[in-house]
């Protein structure tokens, strides 16, 4: 069965963007961003490849990836229709129209559509964001991939918009990079 993967970029205080949506406090340099690309090149969106060497590049661990529209709407902006064409898109929304063939929009409930996914062949299945299709999939979550970095902002967008509902983890991996980051994995041990 696939698993579903929260890889996500956080401040030290807990928050994966500003109040505004805001995201460009998270630095991308040095020994965590060489990391990254070499790790997980299918989450860079198509309009960074190029410029990182990536065109062609294989994927490694993903080849879906799930975001709400508050994470979608940012490339709307720049007029990026179709931020991963290298992936399986999908976009939950009730309120968009699909704007690019290579992106479905799911109005459906996002459990019942993520453990239809998990069923299908193929690989992982990236939770790019947001905070509440996080908190709306938590129990479907299967790791966490976090990528914290040393930046505080005081308020944001929280890494899960959720009910109380204590979901436990166990560590799998840690690593510190010279900028700062660090990266830490936890699976979850409730399934």
């Amino acid at each position: 069965m696939r698993q579903l993967t929260y890889y996500v970029g956080t401040t030290l205080d807990g928050f994966i963007a500003g109040p505004e949506g805001q995201f460009d406090f998270f630095p991308f340099e040095g020994d965590l961003a060489a990391a990254l690309v070499a790790e997980y090149p299918e989450t860079v969106p198509a309009h960074g490849r190029g410029p990182l060497g990536l065109d062609g590049v294989a994927n490694q661990r993903f080849d879906t990836v799930l975001m709400g529209r508050a994470t979608y709407e940012p490339g709307l902006a720049i007029g990026v229709t179709s931020p991963y064409p290298h992936l399986r898109q999908y976009v939950f929304s009730r309120s968009l129209a699909r704007l690019d063939p290579e992106v479905e929009i799911v109005s459906s409930d996002p459990v019942a559509f993520v453990r239809e996914l998990k069923r299908q062949d193929g690989a992982g299945i990236w939770l790019c964001g947001g905070a509440n299709l996080a908190g709306r999939l938590l129990t479907e979550i299967d790791e966490l991939i976090i990528k914290r970095y040393p930046v505080v902002t005081g308020a944001g967008i929280p890494l899960f918009d959720a009910p109380f509902l204590p979901t436990g983890f166990t560590l799998t991996d840690s690593r510190v990079f010279n900028t700062g980051a660090t990266i830490t994995t936890y699976a979850t041990h409730q399934k």
